[in-house]
């Protein structure tokens, strides 16, 4: 029997199971997520979808996995109990932040709690200037009396974060040997280990978040490992990471930092793959899952990284200027702006007498009203229903079947009575308002950061994607759009897509002026180095081992740094002008202008790729063969200017290259694309749907 490559994403409300094969073919699964231990619903899923296939244990060579259990821990806030250990006075670096907030005018807003209580945060006498001096030795006996009280408080993990520890590290080395000889039980989060970058807060609410999810992933990748193996899959599981490329079971129970939004990245991961193959160069991606919607871009045909990003503190408004409301976890991640507007965001009246969708969501349990599990509150799934954009019997294929009338009723009862609307207006305002918050998301990635929207072309994934996404493309004036083949577990497919990787980074704060050059090329080769050598521990010889770098700079004096792709081997004065005018190009871009200033460089970066001997994207995907011909036809409300349209039914085998007019509906097992009126739907030879403005 051929291999499969199995690939699990976990979801909000669905788990998602995709086998494939060398030859394109795929069978595909969805599942309902299991948030009391989500191993189950992976286990589960991925047995019922080989016994389905017919296949064995022995034909999976491959497993990729994209999880939420860390998210999950910080927003649920059942992560261990951590302590930090820091110089001494400066144990409220974790109280104190950034002082940001994004309600300005809100004299009621809260800030999240910290991870560590202020009992378990110590401060020990040392003192490490910014350039590495040492100025005040390490008090051994102060470490001593911290580890006794950490230990009498039952604590299970310990951030280390000393003030400019990434200079010099010396002081939490020598903390960090000691606890690991007087309490081995205690896990270890070292910031000079896991962020040697200057700034106190971010290095450490890095480590802390570290601290605070490690136990817990590691002992959920060890107990899926072992459930695998015993059932018969015991190849080595790799983890998808916030950066785009995937990770030893090892490494990322060890830094589970770098996994945090390891879901969103894989399916930008996979639209990547997928413009690369179709010669798309830049590409705006919309995932649209059960609790959330995802929106990045790629620009020609490179994913744009952030230096990092905020967790836990409640959704994101896509917004990147409102900042503040959670934790800053400074690791390198696919630039991803997030919204509460997935399929089981609940609509609901504010007290001002708006309707507004999210960023509450039914989840998996008890989900929609239509889902017949308990749920109660409205939701945009509900008004997708009752607007005739999805089956009104059943989903996936029929094995879910759904109430449309319990649909009909909560929306009239919840929104249509409070607010004077008909069953229609109160559907079809909260698929606007859900629109209109992702609207928000794609502009955050798009004009916000100085590009375009106009000229990218619309990939749309995830089960509610391709629903919502020629409403956000009339939005953006967006002219094209893409529905990969099986979008409802597109992410799934981006966790196969994805090659190993590995970042690596260091600060060096000099201006151009008063760069040494020797240090920084020491620096840059030490990088390089570590980059080969953990990618030869992994098994990749030299042909299969990419190296890039990257510079964090800027003007100086300005505040803040970007992040400049650059493929430099040494520096030198020649390699510096190339790297100033990369630096204002991206500046310009981002910004809208160039200062002429001096330049600063920040921090040096690499990354370092493994490759895989055979092409991990497949020449084209094989869909499944059926008879064609329309599946019939429904009621469908395209707004108040067109109104309720009797709209044809068909299926994405049942399309060809021709551009067919809209309205249509296209039912597929794992999603629904609409094409209103004004759009045009065809399949390309990769199978993929383009929808197009006529």
């Amino acid at each position: 029997m051929e291999e499969q490559r199995l690939g699990v994403d976990i979801g909000g409300t669905f788990t998602d199971i995709v086998f494939l094969a060398g030859d394109g073919s795929v069978r595909v699964r969805k599942i309902a997520s299991t948030p009391h231990d989500f191993s189950e619903a992976v286990l589960e899923g991925s047995k019922l979808g080989m016994e389905e296939a017919g296949l064995t244990t022995d034909s999976i060579s491959e497993v990729s996995h994209g999880f939420t259990v860390a998210t999950n821990a910080i927003l649920e806030g059942t992560g261990v109990r951590t302590a930090l250990i820091t110089t001494e006075g400066f144990k409220d670096v974790l109280e104190l932040s950034r002082i940001r907030t994004p309600r300005l005018y809100d004299l009621y807003y809260k800030k999240p709690s910290p991870l560590v209580e202020r009992k378990l945060r110590f401060g020990v006498k040392e003192r490490v200037t910014f350039q590495g001096e040492i100025r005040i030795p390490l008090d051994m006996s102060d470490v001593e009396t911290v580890l006794e009280q950490i230990v009498s408080e039952g604590v299970k993990s310990v951030a280390i974060s000393l003030l400019h520890s990434y200079a010099n590290s010396k002081h939490e080395e020598m903390i960090a040997d000691f606890i690991r000889k007087k309490a081995p039980d205690i896990t270890l989060s070292v910031s000079s280990e896991l962020l040697p970058e200057m700034r106190e807060y971010e290095r450490t609410s890095t480590a802390v978040i570290n601290a605070y999810v490690r136990p817990t992933v590691e002992s959920y990748l060890t107990h899926l490992g072992e459930e695998f193996a015993n059932r018969g899959v015991t190849v080595p599981i790799k983890v998808m990471q916030s950066n785009g490329g995937l990770s030893t079971v090892e490494s990322a129970a060890e830094k589970p930092m770098y996994c945090i939004e390891s879901g969103p990245a894989a399916g930008v991961v996979g639209a990547f793959h997928l413009g690369k193959k179709l010669g798309v160069l830049n590409v705006m991606t919309l995932d649209m899952g059960g609790t959330t919607a995802k929106a990045s871009i790629i620009e020609d045909n490179e994913l744009l990284l952030a230096p990092e990003y905020e967790v836990g503190g409640g959704m994101s408004i896509g917004h990147r200027l409102l900042k503040g409301s959670g934790y800053i976890l400074r690791v390198p991640s696919i630039d991803i702006a997030e919204v509460g507007a997935g399929g089981g965001s609940i609509a609901w009246v504010d007290q001002g007498g708006s309707l507004q969708v999210g960023p509450n969501s039914s989840g998996a349990v008890p989900g929609p009203v239509c889902y017949m599990k308990g749920g109660t509150e409205p939701t945009v799934t509900d008004a997708n229903v009752s607007l005739g954009y999805l089956n009104p019997e059943y989903l996936l294929g029929g094995a879910f079947p759904i109430d449309s009338e319990a649909a009909k009723r909560a929306l009239v009862d919840r929104i249509g009575i409070p607010l004077g609307l008909s069953e229609m207006e109160a559907a079809h305002g909260v698929h606007m308002v859900a629109n209109s918050n992702m609207g928000r998301a794609l502009r955050s990635v798009s004009s916000e950061r100085g590009r375009d929207p106009r000229k990218f072309t619309l990939v749309a994934f995830g089960g509610g994607g391709p629903i919502h996404a020629s409403g956000l493309a009339d939005m953006l004036g967006v002219g094209k759009i893409i529905i990969p083949p099986f979008p409802g577990v597109f992410s799934a497919f981006g966790l196969l897509f994805a090659d190993v990787e590995h970042h690596f980074v260091r600060t060096y704060f000099k201006s151009f002026n008063e760069l040494d050059l020797g240090a920084a090329n020491g620096i840059l080769t030490e990088l390089l180095e570590s980059g080969k050598a953990l990618l030869s521990e992994e098994g990749f010889d030299k042909e299969r081992q990419q190296i890039v770098t990257q510079i964090d700079m800027k003007y100086v004096g300005q505040t803040t740094e970007l992040t400049v792709n650059h493929s430099i081997t040494e520096f030198s004065k020649t390699s510096l002008e190339s790297l100033g005018e990369a630096f204002e190009k991206e500046h310009e871009k981002t910004y809208g202008y160039r200062a002429n200033g001096d330049f600063q460089l920040v921090n040096i970066r690499v990354i370092a790729r493994g490759l895989s001997v055979q092409n991990r994207v497949p020449d084209q995907i094989q869909l499944a063969t059926t008879s064609g011909g329309d599946l019939g036809e429904r009621q469908v409300y395209f707004g108040k200017d067109i109104g309720w349209v009797q709209t044809p039914l068909t299926s994405r085998q049942s399309l060809d290259t021709s551009a067919q007019n809209g309205p249509l509906v296209i039912e597929e097992y794992d999603s629904t694309t609409i094409v209103p009126p004004g759009w045009t739907a065809k399949i390309d030879q990769l199978k993929n749907i383009l929808v197009e403005k006529k």
